[in-house]
C-alpha cells in the first residue's frame, strides 16, 4: 500500500532501484543533489540536472516539462553520499510561471521499477516560491528511508542551492536556467502568432470577472489564465506539457534529441530549431470594421500541415475564450440583479407600491441588456469561427480530416509521419454546431481508453453489448487511422481479444491482413502478447540506458507498437494486469502504445490497484459526452469519437491500401 507522506513525515525503503515520478501541470526543472552525512553538497559535480543528467545511481531528465521520471540505484550510490535530495524549480526566462503558488501543487510517487508506488507527496502550501526542496533519500545505519521535505526558496534555485552549502550556488543556478533558456531542455512554447493573425476577437467580458475570478485574455489586453487541453500537452503561450486534461508534450518547432549511434529515434522526425516562419500573403487585408476573411493555414509553422494544427489550435483557443467570457458576462449580470432586487426587498417602503415595481423593472432590464449585449459579441465570434472551421475543415490532410472528407478518396500512404491525429471533435452547449478538431501528437504519449460503460453516457444504449461493440468499432477507426498515417512498415499493430467479443467489430483490421497477427485468445494469448510486449519494452530500455540501440537481436522490429485489448480485465491474472499496468506506464516511451476498451467497473474487483492504469490512459467515448475537463477556462468539453459513416467503404478502402504498402516493404 501507497504510503501518502505529509511534511516530514518519513517512510523506509525496501528497494534499491526506484523511479521518483513528478507530476506538475507546467514545465518545471527536476534536479538531484547528493549530501553527506550533514546534508553538505560538496561540489556542482555532486548535483544531477539537465546540463549534466546522470551521476553514479542517478539519472534525471535532460528537459523541463510537466511530467518528470528520475532513476535511482541506491545500491550504486558512493560511500560518501548519505542524502539524495530532489529539487524542482520553475525555468526562468521562458515566459511561464515565477512561483509555485501560481500552478498545481507538484505531486511526487517513489515507486518500484514494476511501477508501484512505495511512497507518495503533494507539495502543498507553495506561495512566492520558485525552488523547493522535495524529497530526500537518506541513509540511516545502512537502510534507506524517503522523507517528504517541501522546503520552498523564494529566491530560486541559487538559494537553494546556497542553502545546501555549495560555494557554486549562483554559478551553477544560473548554469541550469541558462540551459534550459537556450533550448537544452526543450521547453519551448508553441510558435508565436504575428500580430493581428487571422484578425481574432477573442470577446473580453462584458462587465465583470469570469467565473474563476481571473480575467481572460480579449480584446481588453487582460491576461488568460493558461489552459491545459484536451489537445495535447500544449499550453499556448508557455513551455509545452503532458496533464491533467488529458494530454502529450513536444513542441513541433523543436528537434528532440536523437539517439546516437542507433536506429531507434521515436521522436517526430521533422521538428525544427528555429522560429517557424510567417504565414504567407495569402488574402487582402480586412477592411476597417469588417472581420477578416478566413483562410486555410493562416498560421505560423514550417510548413501547411503545421499551420493547420497551429491554426485549429487557435480556433480552440478562441472558442474556449468567448465563451468563458459569455458565461461570465451572464453571471455578471444574474449577480448584478440579485443584488439590486436585494436592496429594494430590505427596505420596507419600497416592497411593495409602485416604487418596488419600479426598481424590479429596472433590474431586470438591465440585466436583459447586459445579457444581449454579451449574447451580441459571442455571436459575432461564433460566426468568425464558424466561417474559418467552413474553409479549414475542407483543406485538413488525412490525419486531420473526419472520415467522410473526401480528402480519404485520394489517399495514399505516406511517406512521412504526420505531426498529429484526429481522435474527434470537440463543442461546447453555446455552439453545438461548430466543432473544433481534436488533435493529438504524434508519437503517441498517453495511452487510450475507449469507455464501455456506460456510468457517464446519456441512457440511450440500455444493451450493453450494443455499446460494447460500438466502442470496439470506436477502437477499430482509431487503429485505422494510426496505421493510415504512418508510413508503411512503421506502425504495427496487436489485438488481445480473450473471449473473441471483438470479432465482428475486428474484422476490417483481420481480413485486409493489416494486423501483426491474429488477436490473441484466451488466457494463453494474454500471457503470449504480454510477456513478448514487455520483453521489447525491456529491450529497449536497457539499449537506449546503455547508449547502444544498434546492440538489440538482429531482425529487431523497430516500428511503432500498439496493443488493442478488448474486454478487460477477462482473461487477466495477476501478473497479466501488472504487465499491462508496466505496458501503460513505460511503453510509450519506447514506441509501445495501449488503447483500451474497457468498463472500470468490471475491473472494480482490483480495486485502487488499478487506479494508476485509469490515469495512465486518455479516457475516450464511443458516443458524445461531456467528460473533457479543460482548467484552462473551467470548460467541460462535448467529445464526439471520429467514426466510419455508415455504409461508407472508406475504412476498408484505406486498410486494403496499407496491406498493400506494407507487403511491398517486408
Amino acid at each position: 500500500m501507497t504510503a501518502e507522506l505529509v511534511r516530514g513525515q518519513n517512510h523506509p525503503l525496501s528497494q534499491a532501484r526506484l523511479e521518483i515520478r513528478v507530476s506538475a501541470g507546467t514545465p518545471i526543472v527536476a534536479a538531484a543533489a547528493l549530501g553527506d552525512e550533514q546534508g553538505r553538497i560538496h561540489g556542482v559535480e555532486w548535483v544531477a540536472h539537465p546540463g549534466a543528467p546522470t551521476l553514479p545511481g542517478l539519472e534525471v531528465s535532460r528537459q523541463a516539462a510537466a511530467d518528470h521520471r528520475l532513476a535511482v540505484d541506491l545500491d550504486a550510490m558512493p560511500e560518501a553520499v548519505h542524502r539524495v535530495s530532489v529539487l524542482l524549480a520553475l525555468p526562468t526566462g521562458v515566459g511561464g510561471p515565477t512561483s509555485f503558488g501560481a500552478v498545481p501543487a507538484p505531486f511526487l510517487a517513489v515507486t518500484g521499477l514494476d511501477g508501484a508506488e512505495v511512497a507518495s507527496y503533494t507539495i502543498a502550501g507553495l506561495e512566492s516560491e520558485s525552488a523547493v526542496v522535495a524529497l530526500e533519500l537518506y541513509r540511516r545505519q545502512d537502510a534507506w528511508k524517503v522523507r517528504a521535505i517541501g522546503q520552498g526558496y523564494a529566491g530560486g534555485l541559487a538559494d537553494l542551492f546556497s542553502d545546501q552549502g555549495l560555494a557554486q550556488a549562483h554559478q551553477l543556478a544560473g548554469g541550469i536556467n541558462d540551459a534550459v533558456a537556450q533550448g537544452v531542455a526543450r521547453s519551448i512554447p508553441a510558435p508565436p502568432r504575428p500580430d493581428g493573425d487571422r484578425s481574432r476577437q477573442a470577446a473580453a467580458p462584458a462587465v465583470g470577472p469570469d467565473q474563476s475570478g481571473q480575467a481572460q485574455q480579449g480584446t481588453s489586453g487582460a491576461t488568460a489564465p493558461q489552459p491545459t487541453s484536451p489537445y495535447g500537452n500544449q499550453t499556448p503561450g508557455q513551455p509545452t506539457p503532458p496533464p491533467n486534461s488529458p494530454y502529450g508534450t513536444t513542441d513541433p518547432t523543436q528537434p528532440s534529441a536523437p539517439t546516437p549511434g542507433g536506429p531507434i529515434d521515436y521522436s517526430h522526425p521533422r521538428r525544427q530549431n528555429a522560429a517557424p516562419p510567417p504565414p504567407p500573403p495569402t488574402a487582402p487585408p480586412a477592411q476597417p470594421g469588417q472581420p477578416a476573411q478566413p483562410v486555410a493555414g493562416d498560421a505560423t509553422g514550417w510548413s501547411m500541415e503545421e499551420r493547420l494544427y497551429n491554426q485549429v489550435w487557435g480556433m480552440f483557443e478562441d472558442l474556449a475564450r468567448t465563451a468563458a467570457a459569455y458565461r461570465s458576462a451572464v453571471d455578471f449580470a444574474e449577480s448584478r440583479m440579485e443584488k439590486e432586487l436585494d436592496q429594494v426587498l430590505s427596505d420596507p417602503r419600497s416592497r411593495i407600491g409602485g416604487q418596488g415595481d419600479a426598481a424590479r423593472e429596472a433590474a431586470q432590464a438591465k440585466h436583459s441588456q447586459l445579457v444581449n449585449q454579451a449574447r451580441a459579441t459571442l455571436d459575432r465570434d461564433l460566426a468568425q469561427l464558424s466561417a474559418e472551421s467552413q474553409v479549414v475543415e475542407p483543406a485538413l490532410p488525412p490525419a486531420y480530416a473526419r472520415w467522410d472528407n473526401p480528402v480519404w478518396h485520394g489517399y495514399r500512404v505516406p511517406m512521412e509521419i504526420p505531426m498529429a491525429l484526429r481522435l474527434g471533435e470537440l463543442h461546447l452547449p453555446e455552439s453545438a454546431e461548430l466543432r473544433i478538431p481534436m488533435l493529438v501528437r504524434l508519437p503517441l504519449e498517453r495511452g487510450l481508453w475507449i469507455d464501455s460503460g456506460r456510468s457517464s453516457l446519456d441512457g440511450s444504449f440500455h444493451d450493453s453489448h450494443d455499446l460494447s461493440r460500438l466502442a470496439m468499432e470506436t477502437a477499430v477507426a482509431h487503429a485505422a487511422r494510426l496505421l493510415a498515417v504512418y508510413p508503411a512498415g512503421e506502425f504495427t499493430v496487436h489485438v488481445i481479444d480473450p473471449a473473441g467479443s471483438g470479432a465482428q467489430a475486428l474484422a476490417p483490421l483481420v481480413q485486409t491482413g493489416v494486423l501483426a497477427a491474429p488477436p490473441a485468445v484466451g488466457a494463453a494469448g494474454v500471457a503470449d502478447v504480454l510477456a513478448r510486449l514487455t520483453q521489447r519494452v525491456d529491450l529497449v530500455q536497457m539499449a537506449l540506458r546503455a547508449g547502444a540501440p544498434d546492440s538489440l537481436p538482429p531482425g529487431f522490429d523497430t516500428s511503432q507498437q500498439l496493443l488493442i485489448v478488448n474486454d478487460f480485465p477477462h482473461g487477466f491474472d495477476d501478473r497479466a494486469v501488472n504487465q499491462l499496468r508496466y505496458l501503460a506506464d513505460e511503453g510509450p516511451a519506447v514506441g509501445v502504445h495501449l488503447m483500451m476498451v474497457a468498463d472500470r467497473e468490471e475491473a472494480a474487483g482490483y480495486g485502487p490497484l488499478l487506479d494508476p492504469l485509469w490515469r495512465a490512459l486518455l479516457r475516450l467515448t464511443p458516443v458524445a459526452d461531456d467528460h473533457l475537463a479543460d482548467p484552462w477556462v473551467g470548460h467541460a468539453w462535448t467529445y464526439e469519437p471520429s467514426l466510419v459513416p455508415p455504409g461508407s467503404q472508406v475504412l476498408q478502402q484505406v486498410l486494403t491500401q496499407v496491406a498493400a504498402a506494407r507487403a511491398k516493404h517486408w
